[in-house]
């Protein structure tokens, strides 16, 4: 019976730790919207946040990413990967961390054509700091802080 007990213990804890990984675009819990459902195109023609649309929407990656208007979505269908967010919207300084945090989409930067968001005001400061290594730093973590 201890036999049995503990195949059952190991085998649940083995099958569990599929469990912890995380999705590669952040959504949050209960949510399917990319990015809280801001129009991520938005982003580079209007150079600020804006909400998107439930009717703009398009699955992605197997996410709902909404956008503000009919010319937005179909810049994204053309081209996702020019408007997806960098590290699929988590927190770009926690991934230069080796770690991943929701963002905030009012907390957001372009640089060199790519958007990156951050967690809060507060770590978009320390992460506009230094945002050259820490983008360095993200690329060599990301994707495996997933896992």
């Amino acid at each position: 019976m201890r036999y049995i007990i503990k195949l059952l213990v190991i085998s649940s804890l083995i099958f569990s730790f599929n469990s912890f990984a995380k999705d590669p675009i952040y959504t949050g819990y209960f949510s399917s919207k990319a990015v809280s459902g801001y129009d991520t195109v938005a982003y580079f023609t209007q150079s600020k946040a804006v909400k998107g649309l439930k009717k703009f929407n398009y699955e992605y990656q197997g996410e709902d990413w909404y956008f503000s208007n009919n010319q937005h979505l179909a810049l994204f269908k053309q081209d996702p990967e020019k408007y997806a967010p960098q590290y699929g919207g988590y927190c770009a300084y926690a991934v230069a961390q080796n770690d991943t945090a929701s963002s905030d989409p009012e907390q957001w930067t372009i640089e060199n054509g790519k958007l990156y968001l951050n967690y809060n005001a507060d770590i978009k400061q320390q992460w506009l700091a230094d945002k050259a290594n820490f983008i360095t730093k993200a690329d060599q973590n990301w994707p495996h802080v997933l896992n």
